[in-house]
């Protein structure tokens, strides 16, 4: 026979439904992010004393390099997480929209209108190779994503934008695209000025060719210096007018999260904003482009810019190794051949768009 129902003296009492939601949990204190903040601080300080020594060797990449090893040659005690948590996430944001201040309009507007298409078509263009090959390779869509941002707009700080908004799970992806930016970026270094030279483009050419075309602007820089001063010129100008695209870009990318998500569609490899859905453009991207708009308006003193230029790569820097102390080699090493295929055929799309772009214009 089946029990007979308990009295109401002894069934116990029913947790209530919520009615709200839950309380979120509470922001480290500032004595729980000193410490990994502090770590961070040293590592910056050693990649920018590296930058300065080496100008062609990026401060993003010393910081990530060294977020590595210290991850996997030392035992890093846990009471450094919640800072170098808030390094990989808060300053990562803060160094993106100080960026913001670098770029200046007038500039960007005087290449004329044909170069400035050739900016968005070497953006869009490199975007969508990356996403399509990616896709025909099987990799993850999130992987995708980082690598199309980094090779296709402005690098490492494209990187750490998409993964701001898309809020990769998968650490190694992010320090995977960062690296393979530095390493195809790199070999450009030596290739544009050589096929610039057999191909007869003058100067100011080859220079606006690799801002179109190289991935790092410490790179852009490297190859536009070993030409000419009119070529830096001309190249440092066209990169950043890549850079600029970082906005619309990073607003379409958060639009389409927004969509999946309000749809039920979750996304493999994504953050899952505890629910919610993601906002229309994330606040970072509001404030890079409020830093534009500042610096259009010439209210910056110009030494004040020089003063923030330093702290901007250092915000990133500090970010680059937070995001590598959470890498683990034995892991790293199991990510494949499949994001180096797709690396080396978006540079090669970016360049031959580039290439196409400058003939046609110039």
């Amino acid at each position: 026979m089946p029990d007979a129902p308990a009295s109401p003296a002894s069934r116990p009492a029913l947790t209530p439904e919520p009615t709200s939601a839950p309380t979120p949990t509470p922001a480290p204190s500032a004595s729980r992010l000193l410490p990994g903040l502090a770590v961070c601080a040293a590592a910056v300080a050693a990649s920018l004393t590296v930058n300065a020594l080496a100008p062609t060797v990026s401060a993003l990449l010393v910081a990530i390099v060294l977020g590595v090893v210290a991850r996997n040659a030392l035992r890093l005690p846990t009471r450094l997480d919640p800072g170098l948590a808030f390094a990989s996430k808060r300053l990562l944001r803060a160094g993106v929209v100080l960026l913001g201040l670098q770029l200046v309009v007038a500039d960007i507007v005087a290449l004329g209108a044909g170069m400035v298409l050739v900016v968005v078509a070497v953006v869009l263009v490199g975007f969508c190779a990356a996403l399509l090959i990616g896709r025909w390779l099987r990799m993850s869509l999130t992987q995708s994503l980082l690598i199309a941002g980094g090779f296709s707009i402005c690098g490492a700080a494209a990187v750490a934008a998409v993964d701001g908004v898309i809020e990769t799970e998968d650490r190694e992806e992010v320090v995977t695209a960062v690296a393979l930016v530095v390493i195809f970026g790199t070999l450009m270094i030596p290739v544009v000025p050589a096929v610039g030279a057999l191909a007869g483009l003058d100067p100011m050419m080859t220079g606006l060719w690799a801002g179109s075309s190289v991935h790092e602007v410490a790179q852009v820089v490297a190859i536009g210096g070993s030409i000419s001063q009119e070529a830096l010129s001309g190249a440092v100008v066209v990169k950043l007018a890549r850079v600029l695209m970082l906005a619309p870009v990073m607003a379409a990318i958060g639009l389409w999260r927004r969509s999946a998500v309000s749809r039920g569609r979750a996304v493999d490899g994504m953050g899952t904003e505890g629910g919610r859905l993601p906002p229309i453009m994330p606040l970072f991207v509001l404030g890079f482009i409020a830093m534009v708009a500042l610096r259009w308006t010439g209210l910056v003193p110009v030494g004040v810019l020089g003063a923030l230029k330093p702290i901007q790569t250092g915000l990133l820097a500090a970010a680059m190794f937070a995001l590598g102390t959470g890498v683990r080699i034995r892991d790293f090493v199991a990510v494949g051949p499949r994001p180096f295929v797709v690396a080396g055929a978006t540079t090669l799309v970016v360049a031959v768009t580039g290439y196409a772009g400058v003939l046609l214009t110039r």
